[in-house]
């Protein structure tokens, strides 16, 4: 039985994330796949994106979205529009957040659906986090306190020279599949961890 899992954001974590979650399951060499993935993400690959995202040359200019389903079996729905509202949330097992703004996340954690699971994925840098659904609400206001816009999760200093590149995105991502591998198992998993390099 395929799990469905909205995946918010095929960039820096999300096409890691993407990626690992193919590769942990054969790359779709079973008969029926383990997830079932929908994408959102109305961003196209730059070539900024290439040393930090799983994007090549040939994808430049592409969706983001529309890139992870031409190359992973188990993206099955493509969404090339941003989540805006909780209605959105709607009919997934898990909902992740792989976005670098606060608004998404101020929407997912504030969202009046008590049957959304989810987890929020972050990186900027040289740090990292997971929070999940089960973290304590009452830490929500410092998880979600900041500026509006969006970050690059390299980092604010990142001036895309391959000497300052950081890779705890792809870290997060790891960690990220793992978590989803064992929550789907039942498994106990933690509500909320930091990653530091």
């Amino acid at each position: 039985m395929s799990r469905k899992i909205l995946i918010i954001g095929a960039g820096g974590i999300g096409s890691y994330l993407i990626d690992t979650l193919d590769n942990l399951t054969g790359n779709g060499s079973f008969e029926t796949d383990l997830y079932h993935l929908s994408v959102s993400d109305p961003d196209t690959v730059e070539t900024k994106n290439l040393t930090y995202q799983r994007f090549s040359q040939e994808d430049v200019g592409k969706n983001k979205a529309q890139v992870m389903k031409n190359r992973y079996s188990m993206v099955k729905i493509v969404n090339t529009y941003p989540i805006l509202v909780d209605s959105q949330l709607k009919g997934y097992d898990l909902v992740v957040c792989c976005v670098d703004n606060l608004h998404t996340r101020r929407m997912l954690y504030k969202a009046n659906i008590e049957e959304v699971k989810w987890l929020d994925l972050r990186s900027q840098g040289r740090n990292a986090a997971l929070i999940s659904y089960k973290a304590d609400p009452s830490s929500y206001e410092t998880l979600l306190a900041g500026p509006e816009g969006s970050f690059s999760c390299q980092g604010t200093s990142w001036d895309g020279s391959i000497e300052t590149i950081n890779f705890m995105h792809s870290v997060i991502a790891a960690y990220g599949a793992q978590w989803i591998q064992r929550w789907f198992a039942g498994e106990n998993v933690n509500d909320f961890t930091v990653v530091n390099a």
